[in-house]
């Protein structure tokens, strides 16, 4: 969850070639405002790859096969399936294309481990997870409430995400992808998630637009969304995180690349990838500014998020949402602790951050 900036709502086809042997399909994401992934198609010497797969939904199973076809491959055809990161509306159809085709699957170890242990624990425990969290952070207990109803009821139902493939590769970063016949480097750019990749298709654009070739960026760049800054922490592990630290400096490496042009995982593909980058960098700069002078009272990330600005008013914002919330306004926070800009007040429970 974050910011949209306005831009105007371009009506794509479902199917586009982008040339060069790269095709991308709109995958839908049922009752999502995201409307739809970007999966993409790079043909290969060894067969096609798709990047990333979109939602498991019957809906969205349809449009992926029916816009393979468009594209003359038939799931059947597929050789692998390269993830750019765990989140459901990328990492979701893996399994089904898998099943259908025999293809590999390949994520970065990172977040492969996340899915590990999403899959090793049943969902309870992602539940009493969640609520310790939010508790701690200061949520009021009418939030949590519906947490530890789920998690006392031991509901077996299985949530989005919470029972996804798991890869049989990895992806080594700064590496090329074993693709005969194209040079696909993996560059590592966490933050969106621990071991989020942007793939750079290191080969000349086929229309001949300025810059060093082309990326597939997932999430991590997009030309008119900011992207969530999540918490994925293991349990078991007390490490404190700065999740906005690794996105501010994968953001500086994808801008260095100078790609002539970005294929992202949602909206649109876009040009001038540098200067989307200096516009995200500053706005999470201008982000971190009004937050110290929120921070200029003791408040919890609960109440912190509360008061910052989303893309709706605080009261519009559903329970799921305003939990994803709470971890964007905490990895901020973090950030502004790491830089000394921030400090936790000593002995508060559920703990407090003031300015410094």
């Amino acid at each position: 969850m974050a910011p949209q900036a306005t831009e105007p709502q371009v009506s794509e086809p479902p199917v586009i070639e982008h040339g060069g042997g790269v095709w991308s399909v709109k995958v839908p994401i049922p009752d999502n405002p995201l409307g739809f992934t970007l999966v993409h198609l790079l043909a290969t010497d060894a067969g096609p790859v798709l990047i990333d797969t979109g939602w498991d939904d019957p809906t969205s199973w349809s449009a992926l096969t029916a816009g393979l076809g468009t594209c003359g491959v038939a799931v059947e055809d597929v050789r692998g399936v390269v993830v750019t990161h765990h989140h459901p509306d990328h990492h979701g159809l893996s399994a089904k294309v898998r099943e259908v085709s025999g293809a590999w699957i390949a994520m970065h170890e990172a977040d492969a481990s996340v899915v590990r242990r999403t899959r090793a624990q049943p969902p309870e425990r992602w539940y009493r997870y969640m609520a310790a969290k939010l508790t701690a952070a200061g949520a009021p207990a009418e939030h949590v409430a519906p947490l530890l109803l789920a998690r006392d009821e031991g509901r077996p139902r299985r949530l989005p995400g919470l029972d996804p493939a798991l890869p049989d590769r990895g992806i080594t970063p700064g590496e090329l992808l074993d693709l005969p016949g194209r040079r696909l480097r993996a560059i590592w750019t966490p933050g969106h998630t621990p071991g989020h990749v942007c793939l750079h298709l290191e080969e000349e654009h086929p229309a001949g637009l300025r810059g060093f070739g082309r990326l597939f960026s997932g999430d991590h760049l997009l030309p008119g969304i900011t992207p969530h800054i999540g918490l994925y922490e293991d349990p078991d592990d007390d490490t404190v995180t700065d999740p906005l630290g690794d996105y501010l400096a994968s953001l500086e490496r994808v801008g260095a690349l100078d790609p002539a042009e970005v294929l992202p995982a949602h909206q649109r593909a876009f040009t001038g990838a540098p200067a989307r980058v200096r516009e995200l960098i500053a706005h999470h700069e201008e982000r971190l500014t009004g937050l110290l002078t929120l921070l200029a009272e003791p408040l919890t990330p609960w109440r912190l998020a509360e008061r910052m600005a989303w893309n709706r008013p605080w009261a519009e914002i559903p329970h799921g949402s305003r939990s994803i919330a709470v971890s964007e306004a905490e990895a901020h926070v973090r950030r502004l602790v790491k830089l000394g800009r921030a400090e936790a007040v000593a002995g508060s429970d559920p703990v407090t951050y003031v300015a410094v």
